[in-house]
């Protein structure tokens, strides 16, 4: 599996950028993914997740209301549109997948160790 991100880039606080994800390699409507993003010297933490019917997404609770994460199965793309950005969104932004194990929750996708592959990341810079 290869993931591909784009469209990260420098905003102002308040704007909005929309990240893109493409993946090739595996059957992409059969694997989960998800976007996290990892701020200097932070930890890798969940943006969001997308289950992989693209029925189902979930937020952290740092981007809620202002994120959200959808796809488009024909171009085995995910994207991040990101609304109202602020200053602590800074971050490389990173896509991820994994394929769906249905003995898991959806919870279990919201932690980076979860996952078998992953993007270069695309960096996004938020100034005030």
């Amino acid at each position: 599996v290869q993931l591909v991100e784009s469209g990260g880039g420098l905003v102002q606080a308040g704007g909005s950028l929309r990240l893109s994800c493409a993946a090739s390699g595996r059957t992409f409507s059969t694997y989960y993914m998800g976007w996290f993003r990892q701020a200097p010297g932070k930890e890798r933490e969940l943006a969001a997740t997308i289950s992989e019917n693209r029925g189902a997404t979930l937020y952290s609770d740092s981007v809620k209301g202002r994120f959200t994460i959808s796809s488009d199965n024909a171009k085995n793309t995910v994207y991040l549109q990101m609304n109202s950005l602020k200053p602590e969104d800074t971050a490389v932004y990173y896509c991820a997948t994994t394929p769906r194990n249905l003995l898991s929750s959806k919870n279990y996708y919201t932690v980076p160790t979860s996952y078998d592959y992953w993007g270069q990341g695309t960096q996004v810079t938020v100034s005030s």
